[in-house]
């Protein structure tokens, strides 16, 4: 599994509470915060829920 650097870049802020509690699950509480996660396919449900709130960085 690869290593990838999340972090967030919009803020949450009138987002839906759903995304609010992804964010937070990522580790992710502000905008501009970084969290380097596995790869796994929960990590990967749980970008694709934030798709718009987060951007995605494959790390070496």
């Amino acid at each position: 599994m690869e290593d990838v650097l999340v972090t967030q870049s919009k803020s949450s802020i009138g987002t839906n509470p759903a995304h609010r509690k992804t964010l937070i699950a990522l580790g992710l509480k502000k905008k501009g915060a970084s969290r380097k996660h596995k790869l796994t396919p929960q990590i990967q449900g749980m970008l694709r829920s934030v798709t718009h709130l987060v951007t995605v960085e494959k790390v070496k």
